[in-house]
């Protein structure tokens, strides 16, 4: 190897390691601000309160992620498992997953060089009025490499927005499998409690058509009038009439589970058919503290994942103000025929690194920064909102749960002391103590309360769904393998 060329060799080497020193030391250079998570504050304490020591217990982890198990109804826990296989909102949950990772795979890219593989044919001719008509050939193959290098971070912090970009994806997932199976329960406990109303409507019904017919043997009798036997007539056929607006409800409430589990309407009804009871809630709840919400519900955690995104893409836009270094090079072959393309003397290379230093954009870098900052104050106060919003569910819950329960309560006394009353009432009036309008008032209330009866247990139940996911409860390890 010839003096000069050794000289060069050596220069070269040492460029290339002079870059690569300077990108070591600055390694952990990333401009741009360094990403804190917020220190939220909150009460100690719930201010609403269930039954006694209910929530003074710790929050049962385990149990929270599958707290349908508390109702111990094995329909729903099958209608859960499916909801969570077939759902269509949780499958475009986990593409969006998928794509948010292969996003990230993009981004981590740029930390590694490009390295493209050339080849080319040419043939040209010159002019006849230059002389040259000669024809001329020329082969050439090789390889092309670039590496920009990463020295104020701007690829770093593009790696830090779609790796969080990607956590946000998976909350929004378990965000999503929360929602779903509350949904499902809800639903679920209103074909239950339609049912139960069903059955109330039909057994006043069936009493009201006893009555109706009392009146009418007592009017045939003279016991009675034609008034007795109209006002009969008219609060049975009002009973009979609440019928088919409980049977619409029981099939929208049917069809929406299946769509929820992935199915066409109609399709479950078979097996939801058989009237159960409605599933009756624990009698001890653990619900924590606020401070746990704060770790366990996803759509916080999400809104804490997209500020940190955000935080990222204010770094990314600060890197644009400052230089960027690039190296690149080429190694090949070139010759004017195929048969010495690979001798020797056609070996070409090229190598060199190059700055690229932003000079003047009109302050469009600056005002970008100036908009990414924004950006980034605004998910901070999304991300508060959100603690607010999911602090006012809990609290929300916890009132509806525990005042649904006094109601149902007395609405259980109120019932049986309207059936007392009701069958009272009739006999009297078959004895002729009392007039008919009597034994009408007391079958009225006797519906009434029973009905409400029916509606407030539902209520109580689904209460406890909407508690248990304003807790954050129904993540599960499915969520979590994404």
């Amino acid at each position: 190897m010839k003096s000069s060329q050794r000289n060069k060799l050596v220069q070269l080497v040492s460029t290339i390691l002079l870059v690569l020193l300077i990108t070591v030391i600055s390694g952990c250079l990333a401009v741009g601000p360094d990403y804190v998570r917020p220190d939220t504050t909150v009460n100690k304490d719930w201010n609403a309160k269930l039954k006694k020591d209910s929530d003074k217990k710790e929050t049962d982890t385990n149990n929270l992620a599958v707290w349908w198990n508390a109702l111990g109804d094995p329909k729903l826990s099958s209608l859960i498992e499916r909801a969570e296989k077939g759902n269509l909102d949780l499958k475009k949950a986990q593409a969006k997953i998928r794509e948010a990772r292969a996003r990230r795979g993009v981004a981590k890219a740029g930390f590694f060089p490009t390295l493209n593989a050339t080849g080319s044919a040419k043939r040209s001719k010159g002019s006849e009025d230059s002389g040259g008509v000669t024809n001329n050939d020329l082969y050439a193959t090789g390889f092309d490499a670039s590496w920009e290098l990463d020295i104020f971070g701007g690829v770093r912090r593009s790696t830090e927005v779609a790796q969080a970009n990607l956590d946000a994806s998976r909350e929004v997932l378990r965000d999503v499998l929360v929602s779903l199976l509350a949904e499902v329960a809800t639903n679920y406990i209103d074909v239950r409690t339609y049912q139960a109303r069903l059955a109330v409507a039909e057994a006043n019904l069936k009493s009201q058509e006893e009555t109706h017919q009392l009146t009418v043997w007592l009017y045939q009798a003279g016991l009675s009038d034609d008034l007795a036997v109209q006002q009969a007539s008219y609060n049975l056929e009002n009973t009979r009439s609440n019928i088919p607006t409980l049977r619409t409800g029981l099939e929208e409430a049917m069809n929406r589970i299946a769509v929820l589990l992935g199915e066409q309407p109609g399709k479950i009804h078979e097996e939801l058919m058989k009237r159960e009871r409605i599933p009756v809630t624990p009698l001890n709840i653990a619900v924590g503290v606020p401070a746990d919400i704060l770790r366990r519900r996803p759509d916080i955690r999400k809104a804490e994942r997209e500020l940190a995104s955000q935080t990222a893409t204010v770094g990314v836009a600060v890197a644009d103000l400052y230089p960027k270094f690039t190296l690149s090079g080429t190694i090949g072959r070139e010759a004017l025929s195929t048969g010495n393309l690979f001798s020797s003397g056609s070996r070409t290379y090229g190598f060199g690194p190059s700055i690229t230093i932003p000079l003047f954009a009109g302050g469009s870098i600056r005002q970008n920064i100036e908009v990414q900052s924004a950006l980034q104050e605004q998910y901070l106060i999304a991300y508060e909102t959100t603690v607010l919003i999911a602090l006012e569910e809990v609290e929300n819950a916890l009132t509806a749960y525990a005042e649904e329960q006094h109601r149902k309560q007395t609405l259980t006394d109120a019932a049986a002391a309207a059936k007392q009353a009701a069958e009272l009432a009739k006999n009297k009036y078959q004895s002729g103590l009392i007039a008919f309008s009597d034994v009408l008032d007391a079958q009225r209330s006797l519906l009434s309360f029973e009905d409400e009866l029916a509606k407030s247990e539902g209520t109580v139940t689904t209460n406890l769904i909407s508690l248990y996911k304003a807790l954050g409860g129904g993540w599960k390890s499915a969520a979590n393998n994404n």
